[in-house]
């Protein structure tokens, strides 16, 4: 399982603004049916195959609730699951397990979802050595679990924010006049700690970029044949990405011209959401 971690800190703040949104000033149907004295027992289980992400994420929405809900997970982090499976055992007060049911289900359900889609598409460029990577095109406010699932699912981080790396596109490279120039700019006023990236849409693009040492060139919207001369000619020069149109079935195609990852917006945006649930 990929060691991308989730911050505590970070999490317990986000999921007490989900519990703020969701609660309002009380659970009212909740509080005034149970007593703050009676205990339930509820099942998490799958009712789809996927791979399953967001335990920890669950588990704190309910320990936020109350101290005195115990979870005993029957499943790990990453691990594969199948339609019918329980995955884990919830006992606690009722009111905590009811109020806390649908929030710590729309963490788990959507980063299931994530992590299963982004498998599917890992799953599909065997044998080759590429890595399937996320984009920018996150859920405002979700960034990081949305990211933490596509790690989950197997594949590789791109970066992120802005200021984790610099990406040259078309448009700066309109505004700069040429790649050179673009890269010039960087190098003379950005961090030696940041990797400088060049999107390139033809070959002497391509060319251009390696003249001037780029660390990464994205090779964008180009076709197996032309990415692998552009690969050849990078030769390990810098570290080759693909991107656009990037589909199921389109994905094995593009690994095989032997770029080094290939990103995609396709394993967030476009994954649905894992059907679990809670049953009391």
């Amino acid at each position: 399982m990929n060691q991308f971690l989730l911050n505590d800190f970070i999490i317990e703040k986000h999921i007490k603004n989900a519990l703020e949104e969701d609660i309002g000033f009380g659970d009212i149907t909740t509080d005034f049916i149970y007593s703050e004295s009676e205990f339930l027992t509820a099942y998490l289980n799958t009712r789809a195959d996927g791979i399953i992400c967001g335990l920890p994420v669950f588990k704190k929405v309910f320990r936020i609730l109350s101290k005195d809900v115990r979870i005993d997970f029957e499943v790990a982090e990453g691990d594969k699951i199948q339609k019918g499976q329980n995955l884990a055992k919830i006992i606690g007060p009722a009111r905590a397990i009811l109020t806390g049911e649908r929030t710590a289900l729309n963490y788990i359900q959507r980063m299931s979802g994530i992590a299963t889609e982004t498998a599917k598409y890992q799953e599909a460029i065997k044998p080759y050595n590429a890595f399937i990577v996320d984009t920018r095109k996150n859920t405002p406010g979700f960034r990081l679990f949305e990211k933490y699932s596509v790690a989950i699912g197997g594949g590789k981080l791109h970066r992120f924010n802005l200021c984790d790396c610099a990406m040259i596109k078309d448009n700066h490279i309109k505004h700069a006049g040429s790649i050179t120039n673009a890269v010039q700019s960087l190098r003379k006023n950005g961090s030696h700690a940041h990797k400088i990236e060049v999107e390139c849409d033809t070959f002497e693009q391509v060319k251009e970029a390696v003249e001037n040492k780029a660390d990464i060139i994205m090779l964008d919207n180009m076709d197996a044949e032309k990415m692998k001369k552009c690969v050849d000619f990078i030769a390990k020069r810098a570290i080759v990405e693909a991107s656009g149109n990037v589909k199921l079935n389109t994905v094995n195609a593009i690994a095989s011209s032997g770029v080094d990852i290939i990103s995609t917006s396709a394993i967030v945006a476009n994954a649905p959401v894992l059907d679990l649930g809670l049953d009391m």
